[in-house]
């Protein structure tokens, strides 16, 4: 019998990932934990497992895995598993999926659309039932600038290109991308955000991107655009942006809308004056939700090929935390 693994999944149904993985990998034990993280049988059974497939973990269920050799995110990001306070020094591997990527891209250019073609406005008028008509601007006009350029943005930049918007990227570290104007690292933030008009953000939670979107960082964004001011779209995490910044920058008009689909609690409080802005689009964290299937299916791909000598692919840089 080959080494067990352990799904570990806190709010998620830990029963319904191991059923997708089990027809996948039928000569391992496959351990679930309870929905709160926790696993509920002897240390004994935890002794042998190598493998972890984890959403938001428990430090306490991975205090008791001594043979563990590494960590499967379920989710794209991987902030959740670097966020414990008691970490194995194991590879944290995090998801690279084509069905990921396909529904991120829709979701970035069906927000990007909507801004462009007045949707928040025209659905006004719709409550009001009237029939009016807004000035529209072509996407040639409008300048598009993708922070966290990586697989998920290029994928989004691509299909944004072809309904001929212009295209701008900032990334960490310097980055080519055809017909992209890439600018990168801390002396090259202010310059792309002075010719953005709409801003996506796809940037990791890390130390670095934490808080990063604030008001000052949105007053340095086009005004000069014809959406009537920049306007604002995060589907990467909610912890990059601050978000009594991001309300007083749609009351005082910094900001001319927005598409929110992470936050910094979830769900989103019931109070939060988020909700009232007729501007703002709000989506419950669904912008690329994980298949289980592709997604079962690539990690025991990556067990077995592991376990044949070869390197785990999309390895999360510890230092960088992607």
């Amino acid at each position: 019998m080959k080494p067990p693994l352990l799904v570990a999944t806190r709010g998620w149904n830990p029963q319904g990932w191991a059923s997708r993985i089990r027809p996948l990998l039928p000569d391992r034990t496959i351990l679930c934990t309870e929905r709160d993280g926790l696993f509920s049988g002897p240390d004994r059974d935890l002794a042998e497992v190598r493998y972890l497939l984890a959403w938001k973990p428990r430090p306490e269920t991975l205090d008791r895995l001594p043979a563990l050799e590494a960590i499967f995110s379920l989710g794209a990001g991987v902030d959740h598993i670097f966020a414990l306070s008691r970490l194995p020094d194991v590879p944290v591997v995090r998801i690279v999926d084509a069905d990921l990527t396909g529904r991120m891209r829709e979701y970035i250019v069906w927000q990007v659309l909507d801004h462009l073609r007045r949707g928040p406005a025209y659905r006004r008028l719709q409550a009001e039932h009237r029939w009016d008509e807004f000035a529209q601007p072509a996407a040639r006009e409008v300048a598009v600038g993708i922070m966290g350029f990586g697989v998920m943005g290029s994928a989004a930049a691509e299909i944004l290109l072809l309904l001929g918007f212009r295209l701008r990227g900032w990334t960490r570290s310097p980055k080519a991308a055809s017909g992209v104007e890439m600018f990168s690292g801390p002396e090259g933030l202010d310059p792309f955000l002075a010719g953005t008009d709409v801003l996506v953000s796809l940037l990791p939670l890390t130390a670095e991107t934490r808080g990063l979107v604030d008001g000052a960082l949105l007053r340095k964004l086009s005004r000069s655009g014809p959406l009537g001011g920049p306007v604002f779209i995060n589907a990467g995490r909610g912890g990059t942006h601050v978000e009594a910044d991001l309300a007083e920058a749609l009351k005082d008009g910094t900001l001319a809308g927005a598409s929110l689909d992470v936050f910094h609690q979830e769900p989103l409080a019931a109070d939060s004056p988020l909700w009232d802005f007729d501007d703002l689009i709000i989506t419950p964290h669904v912008a690329a939700v994980s298949d289980p299937p592709a997604l079962a299916a690539q990690i025991a791909e990556q067990i077995n090929a592991y376990e044949r000598g070869e390197p785990l692919r999309n390895r999360v840089d510890p230092g960088r935390g992607y």
